[in-house]
């Protein structure tokens, strides 16, 4: 029977997200329209929800950077919203009849903001690295380590006295940062990445601890080796996969009561209020109204964590089983109201910008903007390959070149490579009102995300500057946009590649008997 429900979550979660909706919806969706039929998850079922859960666990460690945490705005915006909320949540639950100690463990966990979807969204922008990226990612590491003390809370048991030896865990990890240099199969890291999740979650249950809490600090081992990211890369595929069968372990609990969708209508009317207040901190915290907002759209969402913690906290008691399908269907809905609105984030800012700017303390900004580029003469927005093969080429030609990038850790990598890079969000409105763009002869876009080139496109235009503005761009189709907004596309699909070693393969030397050929091979862009 496992294939049904391998089968109920692909189909669903296919339909779903042909209408730009998390997958994960359609696999609740699936649990949900099973457990019509009687359905009940077996024991592998079980396992594999169990192990999604610490697969993700050990990839949200490998984020954790205590310096990306401990800033004022970071800090103080998550916990004071997380206070804020969960005191608020309290007696709502109370009054729809859930006791103390289960409505105070509801109300935290209905406080946090869902990690996977503003992860998706942020990298389908490419801007996980930016400011208002940085800032929702620690506010988000913040709510998931809550969520694990109330994992460690409700997992049961008293840990071991010889647990005080994992205080000594730190000490591994050279051995383990020198043992993930010495791998360079693309198996053997996905290998490690396995051991390590599963063997941390087992280590810590060992000691009478939640194997989830294991998983987490085992991925924080690595959280500030740059390789780490390789285990997160190769297990992100499995974890998604093995997630699935959590969802539809949550799904096959069943339908809510009425008064259960009472609650959940009630909640959905104070997601508004989650955002406003995130807002509201952000502006306390000296953000800028447009950090402030982009912020904002990530975070408006209730979380996966919610489930999480909650599902530990049922199966030991502490709340109700009934309460997990509740605060399920409440996620899966408020991914559903998130997704239109993560799509659309640049439209509305467009709409809401001169109403959200009044907000904006005047004062010196966390994330302030250059307001000058010296005697630059050409500008290339976005270093990643292709800026900074156009970087180097124009200073090979000696030109006075500027990068511009929004990625902190991309700024610092070109600057130790001797490029002159500066930091800068293209599509604020007030960095090219503040920029002086008279000696500049041309500006290179290379960036990938499209709504982001357009964006760009129509605010350096409307700063009245009129030279030359190329666009990289890999499909065709993105050329009539972006050339009504002014740019000068310059598209490289892939078959450009095909065409033009077509074209070396022509012009190769003729056999010469050996069955080899001489090739002028140009060097790469």
């Amino acid at each position: 029977m496992d294939i049904v429900w391998v089968g109920a979550a692909f189909v669903l979660g296919m339909l779903v997200s042909r209408l730009h909706i998390p997958p994960l919806v359609g696999y609740l969706l699936a649990g949900l329209g099973l457990a019509t039929y009687g359905y009940e998850a077996g024991e592998m079922l079980e396992e594999i929800a169990h192990l999604g859960v610490i697969f993700l666990l050990f990839t949200v460690g490998l984020h954790i950077r205590i310096k990306n945490i401990i800033r004022t705005e970071v800090f103080g915006v998550g916990l004071i919203h997380l206070a804020i909320t969960s005191a608020i949540f309290v007696p709502i639950s109370l009054y729809f009849g859930y006791d103390l100690q289960a409505a105070i463990i509801i109300s935290i966990t209905l406080g946090f903001s869902s990690t996977v979807l503003a992860a998706k969204n942020l990298e389908m922008r490419n801007e996980m690295g930016a400011y208002y990226g940085r800032v929702a990612i620690g506010i988000l590491i913040i709510q998931d380590l809550v969520a694990i003390a109330i994992i460690a809370y409700t997992g049961g048991g008293v840990p071991s006295i010889w647990s005080v030896f994992l205080f000594g865990l730190p000490v591994v990890r050279p051995m383990l940062s020198a043992l993930l240099k010495l791998i360079s199969k693309d198996e053997l890291i996905m290998l490690m990445a396995l051991v390590l999740a599963i063997g941390g979650a087992t280590l810590f249950e060992w000691f009478n601890l939640s194997g989830e809490l294991g998983a987490l600090v085992f991925g924080m081992l690595l959280a500030t080796d740059e390789r780490g990211e390789r285990l997160g890369e190769k297990l992100w595929g499995i974890k998604e996969a093995f997630l699935v069968g959590f969802f539809l372990e949550i799904g096959l609990i069943g339908f809510p009561t009425v008064q259960d969708v009472q609650f959940i209508l009630t909640l959905l009317l104070l997601l508004p209020f989650k955002s406003i207040l995130f807002y509201g901190l952000f502006m306390i915290f000296k953000l800028k109204a447009r950090t402030g907002y982009l912020a904002t759209v990530s975070l408006t969402a209730y979380s996966e964590f919610t489930l999480i913690a909650g599902t530990v906290a049922a199966a030991n008691g502490f709340i109700p089983d009934e309460a997990i399908v509740t605060l399920g269907l409440l996620t899966a809905i408020s991914f559903v109201l998130n997704a239109p609105l993560a799509i659309r984030e640049d439209d509305v800012w467009k709409k809401m910008e001169t109403f959200l700017n009044r907000f904006e303390r005047d004062i010196k900004h966390p994330e302030k903007q250059p307001i000058s580029i010296g005697s630059s003469e050409y500008l290339i927005i976005g270093m990643g390959t292709a800026g900074r093969a156009a970087y180097d080429k124009l200073k090979e030609n000696g030109k006075i070149v500027l990068g511009m990038d929004i990625d902190p850790d991309r700024i610092e990598s070109n600057l130790a490579d001797g490029r002159r890079v500066v930091y800068g969000d293209i599509q604020d409105k007030e960095l090219w009102d503040n920029i002086e763009l008279n000696k500049i002869k041309s500006i290179i876009i290379a960036m990938g995300n499209r709504d982001v080139k357009l964006n760009a496109t129509q605010a350096v235009r409307a700063t009245g500057y009129s030279r030359p503005l190329y666009v990289i761009t890999m499909r065709q189709n993105e050329n009539e946009i972006l050339q009504k907004a002014g740019a000068n596309p310059v598209t490289i699909p892939i078959r450009h590649a095909g065409e033009r070693m077509a074209e070396l393969s022509m012009e190769s030397d003729t056999d010469d008997g050996t069955g080899t050929y001489e090739l002028k091979v140009e060097k790469p862009v």
